[in-house]
């Protein structure tokens, strides 16, 4: 599934709060992250354009320690697909070795509210808490050796450095959020 133009929530508006349980057994919210930027990744466990992306998810969160806070939002109905359950993200944070929080959005309140429609999606979000970006993470969801274009790195860049968000940000592309 990719996002149309007019499925698209407009830049600047303001993430929504949330206090959601995260696979580490913490409790999270808006309010914990306070970094210059903050990106929210809407993923699950058994997407296959999420595992093919979720290390450079990681390596992400990583290389912008301290500029960029980045979480994971899980919203999928674990009743229709229990390998997205909140045991089936707690296994996965461990043996992948995310280094940030990965959320569970039980009630998919957050995930309706971000106007996420697939997984993966992604909302980068400037100091102030506005969207500064929402599209893919870059242009080869199968393959790292192969990407010309880091679409979200670059985005985060223009962020950390209040520059004007990208011109042209191309949609997400994923499997469609599995909601209730």
């Amino acid at each position: 599934m990719t996002l149309t133009e007019s499925t698209m929530i407009p830049l600047g508006t303001a993430c929504p709060n949330f206090t959601l349980p995260g696979a580490d057994g913490q409790l999270w919210s808006l309010h914990d992250f306070h970094s210059p930027a903050l990106l929210v990744a809407v993923m699950c466990n058994h997407c296959p354009y999420v595992q093919g992306v979720d290390d450079r998810i990681n390596a992400l969160a990583e290389a912008y320690a301290g500029r960029c806070a980045v979480v994971g939002i899980n919203a999928n109905d674990a009743v229709a697909f229990p390998e997205d359950s909140f045991a089936a993200m707690r296994k996965r944070a461990r043996t992948k070795g995310y280094v940030f929080p990965y959320l569970w959005d039980e009630e998919q309140t957050v995930a309706r509210h971000l106007g996420a429609v697939c997984t993966p999606d992604f909302f980068l979000y400037d100091s102030h808490r506005r969207l500064a970006y929402r599209g893919r993470l870059d242009d080869n969801w199968k393959d790292a050796a192969h990407v010309t274009r880091q679409d979200l790195k670059e985005a985060i860049e223009r962020v950390l450095a209040a520059r004007e968000p990208l011109e042209t940000q191309q949609p997400s592309m994923g499997c469609s959020i599995k909601w209730k």
